[in-house]
């Protein structure tokens, strides 16, 4: 009962979380349902079910990691030569990337870009975007004076 009313208050916003970081809705939505699942799996080992939304939001950051890293590899290792067409998916998330900071975003580092949509798109503190991405209060500091100093130059030379 808990995990449905978790799902119904915060699956849609975890799945745009999850676009901004794999930029995929497809992809965004199979995260975050995999997240689901595993909370559902593990619900009475939590020590804290005050804890379950973030755990949920760490739980999609490291998914929304591993999609990343197997598209490098298989990137990586994809026949060369292959034409040039357009994939469904970027008819899916055309809307999304018109915008001018979202593609700002994508030139950013990984871990800018997650502190910065943690921090501004989730609005989450400084110490839960640590526990989401498993790094220090500092390091999130970091990350995210970086990350929209190197948004701040993107911008200017997109305009």
């Amino acid at each position: 009962m808990a995990v449905t009313a978790l799902y119904s208050a915060h699956f849609r916003s975890l799945v745009r979380l999850a676009v901004l970081l794999v930029r995929d809705i497809a992809t965004a939505e199979e995260v975050v349902q995999d997240a689901f699942v595993a909370i559902h799996g593990a619900w009475r080992r939590l020590r804290d079910p005050d804890k379950a939304l973030a755990y949920l939001r760490q739980s999609v950051v490291n998914r929304s990691r591993s999609v990343l890293r197997h598209r490098a590899v298989v990137e990586k290792y994809a026949p060369k030569g292959l034409p040039d067409a357009p994939s469904a998916e970027n008819g899916a998330i055309g809307e999304l990337e018109r915008s001018a900071v979202i593609e700002a975003l994508r030139a950013l580092p990984a871990r800018q870009r997650e502190a910065l949509v943690l921090r501004y798109y989730g609005d989450l503190s400084e110490a839960e975007i640590a526990h989401a991405m498993g790094i220090s209060k500092g390091a999130v500091k970091s990350h995210t004076a970086r990350g929209m100093a190197a948004l701040r130059s993107v911008l200017e030379k997109m305009s």
